[in-house]
């Protein structure tokens, strides 16, 4: 039974499994190394828990992703992180033009602008438009569907053990690690690894939590004994790096790492000597 569970992020749903463990079990294995190498974990001993299928369109006529322009963001939550997406972008790259009319950003074209500077940032850089369509759409699916919320939720609870000791997880899967511990305080104590995390975006995912948050304080995720957020200062996805200040008591334990031009790429997050020493430390409290 797994010891680490793993859980990714959006714009994974032509994927699987085992292709995902494939890609990040030797950066996670290099972050172990580099924290020291006295803690390490078999292969066989890490799963993924994988929910990219959930998103995968049924089958038709058109080939690859549907057709999304700008004029389909029409919904609130889709607009709003957009928004959120292009401003930070814009502080943080040079090469990413910000917005300068913010009253007319739910219009097609404002919306379009957005796409476009977005299409230079390092994180969307290569990608399609309507790939940055379909990533807002499953963020927002996500928040706004029960049953997908539920159907995702699903995926890492069938693979939590009284074996596990870590969870580490990634962008949107931090919000489905938090939300799925939170569910089950009945589990034993394991250590929660966040990467490059959305959770604490006001408004957009933070007040959207379940259970909800209070006083502008989230509840503690079960039986999560120890809590390591990391996060690259220019990850346009973890708007806001420090988790501390919106999450328990006890602390989160919030730690800054620099990825290089793929600041939320989940590679660079694992070989990070800070994500080993997390993990590594979730796996020695277990022993």
């Amino acid at each position: 039974m797994p010891a680490v569970v793993l859980v990714h992020g959006i714009a994974q749903e032509l994927k699987g499994p085992e292709t995902l463990l494939d890609h990040w079990y030797p950066a996670l294995a290099d972050g172990l190394a580099l924290d020291g190498g006295a803690v390490r974990v078999a292969r066989h001993d890490v799963a993924m828990a994988f929910y990219g299928d959930v998103f995968r369109p049924p089958g038709h006529r058109a080939i690859g992703v549907p057709e999304l322009t700008a004029e389909d963001i029409t919904d609130p939550v889709e607009r709003d992180l957009l928004l959120a997406w292009w401003e930070h972008a814009a502080e943080q790259e040079p090469a990413v033009p910000g917005p300068r009319d913010r009253t007319r950003l739910r219009t097609p074209h404002l919306a379009q602008r957005a796409l476009n500077a977005l299409s230079h940032s390092a994180f969307f850089a290569g990608l399609s438009e309507r790939l940055m369509i379909a990533s807002l759409r499953q963020v927002r699916r996500y928040l706004t569907e029960p049953a997908t919320r539920e159907a995702v939720r699903e995926r890492l609870a069938a693979l939590v053990t009284d074996d596990t000791r870590v969870i580490v997880a990634h962008s949107l899967g931090t919000v489905v690690a938090y939300e799925t511990l939170s569910a089950h305080p009945e589990w034993r104590d394991t250590a929660l690894v966040t990467l490059g995390s959305p959770l604490a975006i006001p408004n957009i995912v933070f007040d959207r939590l379940i259970p909800a948050p209070a006083d502008g304080r989230a509840r503690w995720p079960g039986s999560v004994t120890h809590w390591t957020n990391i996060a690259d200062r220019g990850d346009v996805v973890a708007l806001i790096k420090t988790l501390a200040p919106h999450f328990g008591p006890p602390d989160v334990r919030d730690v800054l790492v620099h990825n290089g031009a793929k600041a939320h790429d989940v590679r660079p997050y694992l070989t990070a000597r800070e994500t080993g020493g997390a993990i590594a430390a979730g796996l020695r409290h277990g022993i």
